[in-house]
């Protein structure tokens, strides 16, 4: 039977060399009972690195984010599940706040930051963070966490090859009322960068926006993989 007392990080993986070892290193000195990287087919160094470190368990998977998820989460034994991407860093004492949310609580996430300067990133940033207010949805990277009960009563991450956090967050914010703790979680912000931080943003409200409408999506690109 999971444990009531523990909390279960899990951690999805596709050629995260450059990262998977500032963010376990990021998680390990927390409070978590279990961490999965679970992976999909890596080409580089990140299995290596996660079965070398301590604490790490390694899963393998199909890729995607859904799926990659949904296995962890099938494997661990923890009463909550934390769902972290591998370019982000959790705040100090992420676990430590939700292993101390009462009983009534049953999901949430985190504030979000980029860890760039760039002024128009901390401006998207504070965006998300009202949207995420408002919607009670957060993004991926602002590291969701659940009980276990309701996210298998809930069947888990929807089948979708992207947009998979929003789809969940829709299932959550019908079954409850998800909090959004104010520590930050930090997201790598290479990609916005790469990319161009307009640009990004259009991509990303475009996708939400087909997401909602239920409209065919563009602008897949800015999932491709930035290393």
């Amino acid at each position: 039977m999971p444990n009531a007392t523990t909390i279960a990080v899990i951690i999805p993986t596709f050629n995260e060399e450059a990262r998977i070892g500032a963010t376990l290193a990021n998680v390990l000195p927390q409070r978590p009972a279990e961490v999965w990287v679970v992976d999909s087919g890596s080409s580089d160094a990140t299995v290596a690195i996660a079965a070398t470190t301590a604490g790490v368990q390694v899963l393998r998977a199909e890729k995607g984010r859904a799926p990659q998820m949904n296995a962890g989460a099938a494997a661990a034994r923890g009463e909550w599940l934390l769902f972290l991407h591998a370019d982000t860093l959790l705040p100090p004492v992420a676990l430590e706040r939700i292993a101390a949310l009462p009983d009534s609580v049953l999901a949430g996430a985190f504030r979000h930051r980029f860890s760039g300067k760039d002024w128009r990133l901390r401006l998207i940033s504070r965006l998300d963070n009202a949207r995420s207010r408002l919607t009670r949805i957060a993004f991926g990277d602002q590291a969701i966490f659940v009980r276990r009960a309701l996210f298998e009563r809930l069947g888990g991450f929807p089948a979708c090859e992207v947009m998979e956090d929003v789809a969940f967050g829709e299932l959550l914010r019908k079954a409850t009322t998800p909090i959004l703790l104010r520590d930050e979680a930090i997201t790598d912000s290479r990609k916005f960068e790469q990319m161009g931080v307009w640009t990004s943003l259009a991509r990303v409200g475009l996708l939400l926006a087909c997401h909602r409408l239920r409209l065919p999506l563009v602008g897949r690109s800015f999932f491709n993989e930035v290393r």
